[in-house]
């Protein structure tokens, strides 16, 4: 028997960045990066850098992607557990690129916002959790990033957990959300700018390497490796440190109005804290565990209305539903708030039964055909629950009663009883007879 051929099957490496693009992205550029994360990935370049291989960047790596499946068989770039969309934000920050993920441990500013703007734009979505676990990172994208956190805030409750790092750039993302909730152990804070310059020059002298930079501008090649910065450049680089310094005081101080001032976060000079020091601080709000907050973002806002799958989006603002007033409702309260409405509906009830009940009366008691049935009517309006329009049928149907003036009325127009006339010689037995057996017949069809 021939064995079938076998599959030659290729291996396919996985794209991720190389070091000198990591360089590129770390050297001579403001970082919003804890310092000892800085530390190690310089020493992860030293005398590594342009050593290895450069792999090969597709076009495809600069498009964000990334799926999940959900509970109702739709797919997403991220996970949406009971209405919540859980983000998560772990590894170092840079702007752009598909390439960077868990495995180089890096995540995208751009693959943070594709992942925003899809939770706010999803109906079955109600709110946002920002899971983090970042040293910082780039600046270039941090601002813009926490800026639409903020404007996603304002339809959907974006709220901010710590697990275990939010630092430098991570935490100015985190202080745009309605909400920074910190374990014990988590650690918040280090507001502050990095920027790291690489004098080479001693190393390429040991190597025999000297360098000669040919250049037209004179700031051109301000701030190369090859030498020490002058006083002029470094100068220049601290300005654009501090520019940057001020734009992010200025952030976190918006994103965490009421609850630390411009002065408070200068005052930290980019320490960091830990738990119920960063809420001290006025660095995060409340301790609680991932599941607790995913528990209780899972709660519909108290009053909220029920959105129909697919319909649109009814927008709350801040103001209307803040995020910190979104609890689960108590089963005590919940049984308070059902007997309170029960007992309202039952007044409402009560109020607009007896109008409609006084409106139907008084409708049959003034209806053309009551007049002469009056008697009738009564009974109908106070002992039936017979409408306006059938009473109105039967009164119609029914005789008028006798009054006192059609009794006169007759009486004029016919001979009194018992007396005898030209035309009727009859004696009076004889006509009394008569006008029994009568009233008998009479009777007997009616009632018979």
């Amino acid at each position: 028997m021939t064995e079938p051929p076998k599959i030659k099957q290729t291996a396919i490496a996985e794209v991720g960045p190389s070091l000198a693009q990591i360089a590129g992205r770390v050297l001579n550029r403001p970082l919003l990066l804890h310092p000892d994360k800085a530390d190690l990935i310089l020493h992860v370049l030293q005398g590594r850098i342009g050593i290895d291989p450069l792999q090969d960047i597709t076009p495809e790596s600069n498009r964000f992607v990334g799926t999940y499946r959900r509970d109702n068989g739709s797919v997403g770039s991220m996970r949406v557990e009971n209405g919540v969309a859980i983000l998560p934000i772990v590894g170092s920050l840079v702007n752009r690129g598909a390439w960077i993920g868990a495995s180089s441990g890096l995540v995208s500013y751009e693959g943070i916002a594709a992942q925003l703007r899809e939770a706010e734009a999803d109906p079955d979505v109600r709110a946002v959790l920002l899971d983090i676990d970042s040293p910082g990172g780039e600046a270039t994208g941090m601002f813009a990033t926490a800026k639409l956190v903020s404007a996603v805030n304002k339809s959907k409750p974006v709220v901010a957990f710590v697990n275990d790092v939010a630092a430098s750039a991570a935490y100015g993302i985190a202080s745009a959300a309605s909400e920074i909730i910190v374990s014990p152990t988590s650690m918040v804070g280090s507001i502050g700018v990095v920027l790291t310059h690489l004098d080479r020059s001693g190393e390429l002298e040991d190597r025999g390497v000297k360098p000669t930079l040919i250049h037209a501008g004179a700031h051109k090649v301000d701030g190369h490796p090859f030498g020490p910065l002058s006083d002029a450049v470094r100068a220049d680089l601290q300005a654009e440190v501090m520019k940057i310094y001020d734009q992010f005081v200025g952030l976190v101080a918006e994103g965490r109005a009421g609850r630390i001032s411009s002065e408070t976060i200068r005052a930290t000079e980019a320490r960091t804290y830990l738990g119920a020091d960063a809420i001290a601080q006025g660095l995060a709000d409340r301790m609680a565990s991932l599941d607790e907050v995913i528990a209780t973002l899972s709660q519909p806002p108290s009053g909220a209305r029920p959105q129909r799958k697919g319909g649109p989006m009814t927008k709350t603002t801040q103001s209307e539903a803040p995020a910190s007033d979104v609890a689960a409702i108590s089963p005590a309260d919940l049984q308070t708030a059902v007997e309170a409405a029960r007992t309202e509906a039952h007044a409402t009830g009560v109020t607009v039964g007896k109008e409609l009940a006084t409106a139907r009366i008084k409708a049959i008691l003034t209806a053309p055909e009551t007049e002469g049935r009056e008697a009738q009517a009564l009974v109908l309006a106070l002992e039936t629950e017979m409408t306006v329009a059938d009473a109105a049928k039967v009164l119609a149907a029914s005789p008028k009663a006798i009054t006192s003036a059609s009794i006169a009325d007759r009486a004029a127009q016919e001979a009194e009883l018992g007396a005898e006339t030209p035309a009727d010689h009859r004696n009076r037995a004889e006509r009394s007879a008569a006008g029994w057996t009568k009233a008998v017949t009479n009777a007997n069809a009616r009632f018979g």
